[in-house]
């Protein structure tokens, strides 16, 4: 394992300096989903749920939070992020909504923590949107699925 970056020779929490590191493409591949009742699942494919448009809200919600996640994560660098997106698709194997974002910059530093707080909170706004009809959803398996550019080149989870 590599050198802990975040921490500087006392042991205190740091920003990393990425001011020498060049500018190369980056994106990021994070995936989560919200597991429910087969009946609420129903109602939010359907577009029946009280709270109107659960996945438009919840992409929206995604985007922003990615675009926002330096001010979330307190040593994450500001980045100018190229593209988000916040996929859906229905798993009824396992009655869940699964969520995939692909968040893409040029910079210094990677944006996989963008990824992974857009898969955060859209599963959070489809909680919220959704908790009206079922408390009991569970939100799980966010993690990274794909890194590409930088130093450390392309990472894909196994």
């Amino acid at each position: 394992m590599s050198e802990l970056t975040h921490l500087d020779e006392h042991g205190q929490a740091r920003m990393v300096d990425v001011g020498a590191k060049p500018e190369t493409a980056r994106e990021a591949v994070a995936t989560g989903r919200v597991r429910m009742q087969g009946e609420t699942l129903r109602q939010l494919r359907e577009g029946n749920l009280p709270k109107g448009d659960v996945l438009g809200t919840a992409r929206v919600a995604g985007i922003m939070a990615a675009k926002r996640t330096s001010e979330l994560i307190p040593l994450c660098h500001p980045l100018l992020l190229t593209n988000v997106t916040v996929d859906f698709s229905f798993d009824d194997a396992l009655s869940a909504v699964e969520i995939v974002a692909t968040v893409k910059c040029r910079g210094q530093t990677g944006v996989e923590m963008e990824a992974l707080t857009a898969v955060s909170v859209a599963a959070l706004t489809i909680y919220d949107m959704a908790k009206a009809i079922e408390r009991g959803m569970v939100i799980e398996g966010i993690r990274l699925l794909d890194k590409r550019g930088g130093k450390s080149g392309h990472w894909t989870a196994g």
